[in-house]
């Protein structure tokens, strides 16, 4: 059975810094992507940066978190990253990693929550 599992989010003060992992169960080479959505309370799900894992990694950003956000991945370890820096208020959310992969399904994780707060 395919899984997603996120781990570190947190809490963290504006202008800090985390870093979510996503763990796919099996090989991360049955994705053709990853990547990393987020919803704030009373907002929509919105995607946050993807990465391709069939394609030589091309990523790509929402414009809100470009020159922050660095989304990579360790294929030895089945892992995607995200790297959040320079976090603020806004970026408050619980992130979802999201990944499309066998049977060219929609797989999604339980998610974590971050808080940028002071």
């Amino acid at each position: 059975q395919v899984q997603l599992v996120e781990s570190g989010g947190g809490l963290v003060q504006p202008g800090g810094s985390l870093r979510l992992s996503c763990v796919a169960s099996g090989s991360i080479f049955s994705f053709y992507y990853l990547g990393w959505y987020r919803q704030a309370p009373g907002k929509q799900r919105e995607l946050v940066a993807r990465i391709t894992i069939t394609s030589g990694g091309v990523t790509n950003y929402a414009d809100s978190v470009k020159g922050r956000f660095t989304i990579s991945r360790d294929n030895a370890k089945n892992t995607v990253y995200l790297q959040m820096n320079s976090l603020k208020p806004e970026d408050t959310a619980v992130y979802y990693c999201n990944g499309l992969g066998p049977g060219y399904r929609d797989y999604w994780g339980q998610g974590t929550q971050v808080t940028v707060s002071s």
